[in-house]
């Protein structure tokens, strides 16, 4: 349909934080302990509807081998939004993360010159049931999301799906609102992973998916 939309999500991190997993967990509600490490990129399709209109929602899975990173960077072109994800049991991953972070701000650019919003995801918060296991204060985690610029931060789990859904779902919301913000009325964006046509058409704060 002319009205649909597709959005270009990059999801970036470090290697085994679980972007695989969540990735999987959100587009077929599937989960497995074996999968292989990500080379290079791959990506995968979720429809979803936001606000009566369908969105298509193509989550880029990019791999965190450092040997790939400057290579990987030209697939960050034209992305929408970015989901960049850390490992609750490992504190390393997360102070990566704002590298992550600053690393897309500086190479991807909205339409209109602005940043594209990100999202903070820690994941493995099933493990927190784990005696003995050692993890990152949450309360510190959005801190250093707000610090840094992402517009919301929160604990999934892709084995159990607790808020995985909740949290791309905010993520799509916040960058469809942003849309209707900035684009002028009967505005076809072209060029990029944004189709918009018919109607003016971004996650601020940490409450982002409520």
């Amino acid at each position: 349909m002319d009205d649909d939309l597709l959005l270009k999500v990059l999801v970036v991190g470090d290697v085994a934080v679980g972007k695989t997993s969540i990735i999987q967990r959100y587009t077929n509600d599937s989960f497995r302990k074996d999968y292989k490490t990500t080379i290079g990129v791959e990506f995968a399709l979720k429809p979803i509807e936001v606000d009566d209109k369908c969105v298509n929602i193509q989550l880029w899975d990019i791999a965190g081998q450092d040997r790939f990173i400057g290579l990987l960077r030209n697939f960050y072109r034209n992305a929408s939004a970015a989901i960049v994800v850390y490992d609750i049991t490992s504190p390393k991953t997360l102070q990566n993360a704002v590298k992550w972070k600053a690393d897309i701000d500086k190479k991807v650019r909205l339409p209109d010159g602005g940043i594209i919003p990100c999202i903070l995801l820690g994941n493995k918060s099933d493990l927190r049931e784990t005696e003995g296991t050692t993890f990152i204060d949450p309360e510190y985690a959005m801190e250093l999301a707000k610090k840094s610029g992402f517009i919301g931060c929160m604990e999934t789990s892709a084995k159990t799906g607790a808020n995985v859904g909740r949290a791309c779902k905010g993520l799509v919301k916040k960058v469809i609102t942003s849309m209707k913000n900035s684009q002028p009325a009967q505005t076809v964006v072209k060029d990029s992973n944004i189709t918009l046509k018919g109607r003016s058409q971004k996650k601020a704060d940490s409450s982002c998916c409520n």
